[in-house]
């Protein structure tokens, strides 16, 4: 027997809303990962035919990336991953700094012990990872702690404006920056520190420690576009 022609629209309504988040959640894991880098054009055509959608599904996973802030659309042009410059990451640092700073003070004053138990073994993890070079490894566990610690703040919003920022930034890219040696570990000890401070309750030392930490995040990124702009000035400086 036939099924009543509602019935059969409200599958394919749900079909087409799973599809389209299948393929955005697709996207934005390439966007993040750097696979698809700042500037790149998406082709609605090779997408489709890669992730075998109609190109409905295709194009709503576009908008409600575009509405995320990770791809825009120029007309008669496509839609290309968005690229940000220094002055908005910058603006991205400053905001998160704030907001860094408010949830290392509600997480001391709140937090449970299992919570902390689980901040902790995060940072063992990325101790590992740093003792083995591997920064992959690393970079993914400090995205997870510092995700966690604004979930265990307990502010629904908060969590939606933060891993907006946070996504934002990946965007912000240079190549050849040179990688600091001491970064990482520095990175952890920082970490630690924060963690500590947290368990010990001392919200005014939590507090200051995530902003700090965020400050010299920031600092670390001018750092890297400053050596990059010095090392391909020379490079023009020397051309024949």
């Amino acid at each position: 027997m036939s099924r009543p022609a509602a019935q059969s629209s409200d599958i394919a309504i749900l079909q087409s809303q799973s599809l389209t988040t299948l393929v955005q959640r697709e996207l934005e894991m390439r966007i993040v990962s750097g696979g698809l880098l700042p500037g790149a054009r998406l082709n609605e055509i090779e997408l489709a035919g890669e992730f075998n959608v109609s190109r409905g599904p295709l194009r709503e996973a576009f908008r409600a990336l575009e509405q995320a802030g990770l791809l825009r659309t120029e007309k008669n042009r496509g839609v290309f991953v968005r690229a940000i410059s220094l002055e908005e990451a910058d603006e991205i640092y400053a905001l998160r700094a704030v907001l860094d700073e408010y949830v290392g003070r509600q997480l001391a004053a709140n937090i449970a012990a299992e919570g902390v138990r689980e901040l902790r073994a995060l940072i063992e993890a990325m101790g590992a990872a740093s003792t083995a070079r591997n920064l992959d490894e690393y970079t993914r566990l400090n995205l997870t702690l510092h995700d966690r610690m604004v979930e265990l703040a307990g502010n629904r919003k908060l969590v939606d404006t933060y891993r907006r920022l946070v996504k934002e930034l990946t965007l912000f890219r240079r190549e050849a920056l040179s990688a600091d040696s001491n970064a990482i570990p520095t990175s952890t000890r920082e970490h630690r520190e924060i963690v500590s401070a947290i368990a010990a309750r001392d919200v005014e030392l939590a507090g200051r420690l995530m902003r700090e930490h965020v400050e010299r995040g920031r600092a670390r990124m001018h750092a890297a576009v400053t050596a990059v702009d010095v090392a391909e000035g020379g490079a023009e400086t020397h051309t024949p």
